[in-house]
């Protein structure tokens, strides 16, 4: 755990989110500025900065993952968009790695 890091305070307990899943490696949890009807952050639990961080360690890499389909599954999303911000000037604002889940309204495409 990193401390004064949002994420990890949410991963260990102390700090409160709207949990809609967990497992031993990941916690998933409801955005708090949703950018879609359904806006999820999956989570590592171990602190990674980003996702190029976590490539690193293939065993965090497919847990994280494994968060992820085990979120979408427990939704119930057939249809849905991944992605993962690295860098400030790409909208990482909390560096902690983190998959965002959106779903529920047709996604664009290019992107932002």
């Amino acid at each position: 755990m990193v401390e004064d890091c949002l994420f990890c305070g949410i991963a260990e307990g102390s700090i409160p989110a709207t949990k809609l899943y967990e497992d031993d490696g990941t916690v998933a949890f409801a955005d708090l500025n949703p950018q879609a009807p359904t806006h999820v952050l999956v989570i590592t639990k171990r602190h990674f900065a980003d996702v190029v961080e976590l490539a690193v360690d293939p065993e965090a890499s497919a847990a994280l993952l494994g968060g992820v389909r085990a979120t979408v599954e427990q939704l119930g999303l057939s249809d849905f968009r991944m992605l993962f911000n690295t860098g400030r000037e790409a909208g990482q604002t909390v560096f902690h790695v983190h998959a965002h889940v959106l779903s529920g309204r047709p996604m664009a495409w290019p992107p932002g």
